[in-house]
């Protein structure tokens, strides 16, 4: 069922919910080898809804109670379970009914065995590249404009984001940025627990107490749901918070720590975060103001926090943040100052940038990771090579 989900073998046929509505898969997401559900970040429309979250993958309903699902606040997100059999009705933590879709592919056991075969030497991720054999002979088919323009869908893609969470914050640029700075603390792999963190965790209670780095861990740590039982002070702290300000905390198990380095380790992460808001007074102003790279980082410096990481948070949330803001003033002077830090970031390193390095692509900066980094997530992943300068080109000549 994944390789059926993660390779597109469902192509062709058409897919509804098992009470009727059209579902178009529009990214399958990416693979979780990590507790938790089977595909994040994946995006759907179902009846012209468009829904980004959590994917699991069974195949038969009835297997989400087996493996306790129905308990565990993790899956609390999934926006739609996928089966080969829908032999039941399922429900999340609180009660909630899962969309459910029961996944139509080949049914012809030999034809789908073939295409799953072939589907295994598609594995890596330069395979998914299809135009990689031209790009060897010819680098420069990818021209430093469609770099531009991929750069700026991306920027666009996460002004969208930024806009959805002005929609939840009712206008709080301040509030929003918040969220969004929480989900990047996660680092990918805790981004969810830590975004719901945020979400559970109004920045009004935290700036209530913004002068007791204690109170702001204790806020956030038990909120979390990490305090360990040796920290009875802590503990007795966030009780009293919690009862102050009527909270509900996550439970613990929602974060992974599975093949973590020490350093992003959950609990610490949590902790730096206090540390921000305890350091930071106005950081919005400070972010929107301040156009110095490493003045910028500086603000990020806390303990154990590596230039790195740092970066990583430049990159996701507050270049973004001065993109959007720009242009919502109608600042394109702004805008462009924006692309220009991102230009000022060393390049990103990760597989699907090495897979374009290997196909002879420079990557001197944070602006070319991120261009590539969309083209290969929003272009290559999907076959999306009519809609690619590059791919146009290559049909023109063939």
């Amino acid at each position: 069922m994944h390789y059926i989900w993660e390779h597109g073998l469902w192509k062709g046929f058409p897919q509804t919910t098992t009470d009727g509505r059209t579902v178009e898969i529009l990214s399958v997401g990416e693979h979780n080898r990590d507790a938790g559900p089977d595909y994040s970040h994946a995006r759907v429309r179902i009846d012209g809804r468009e829904w980004v979250g959590n994917i699991e993958i069974h195949v038969c309903s009835s297997d989400w109670m087996k493996h306790h699902h129905h308990l565990d606040k993790a899956y609390d997100n999934i926006i739609l379970h996928v089966v080969r059999t829908a032999d039941k009705p399922i429900y999340n933590s609180r009660g909630e009914v899962i969309v459910q879709c029961e996944l139509q592919y080949p049914s012809e056991q030999d034809y789908l065995s073939g295409l799953i075969e072939s589907a295994k030497t598609m594995d890596s991720a330069i395979s998914r590249i299809g135009c990689a054999e031209q790009l060897l002979h010819e680098p420069r088919l990818l021209t430093d404009g469609w770099r531009r323009t991929l750069l700026l869908k991306r920027l666009e893609c996460k002004r969208a984001s930024i806009e959805r969470l002005l929609t939840i914050t009712k206008g709080s640029w301040e509030h929003a940025l918040y969220i969004s700075l929480a989900r990047n603390f996660g680092f990918h792999t805790n981004s969810v627990p830590f975004e719901e963190l945020a979400i559970n965790t109004p920045l009004t209670y935290l700036q209530k107490h913004k002068s007791s780095l204690f109170q702001l861990t204790a806020l956030l740590m038990g909120q979390a749901g990490l305090i360990n039982e040796r920290e009875s002070d802590l503990q007795k702290e966030y009780d009293f918070l919690r009862a102050k300000f009527s909270l509900q905390p996550l439970e613990g198990r929602v974060w992974k720590h599975a093949r973590m380095r020490p350093q992003n380790s959950p609990e610490l992460r949590i902790r730096q975060f206090a540390q921000l808001i305890y350091r930071s007074e106005v950081l919005l102003s400070k972010i929107l103001e301040i156009n110095d790279l490493n003045e910028l980082a500086s603000l990020f410096a806390v303990d154990r926090m590596g230039r790195s990481s740092i970066d990583i948070l430049l990159i996701n949330t507050v270049i973004p943040y001065k993109y959007a803001y720009a242009l919502h003033k109608g600042d394109y002077a702004g805008a462009e100052d924006a692309l220009q830090l991102m230009s000022d970031i060393p390049p990103e390193n990760n597989t699907i940038i090495r897979q374009w390095r290997v196909l002879g692509q420079q990557v001197s900066n944070a602006a070319d990771t991120q261009a590539l980094l969309h083209l290969y997530q929003n272009y290559c992943q999907h076959q999306g090579c009519i809609n690619c300068e590059v791919g146009y080109k290559i049909f023109e000549k063939g």
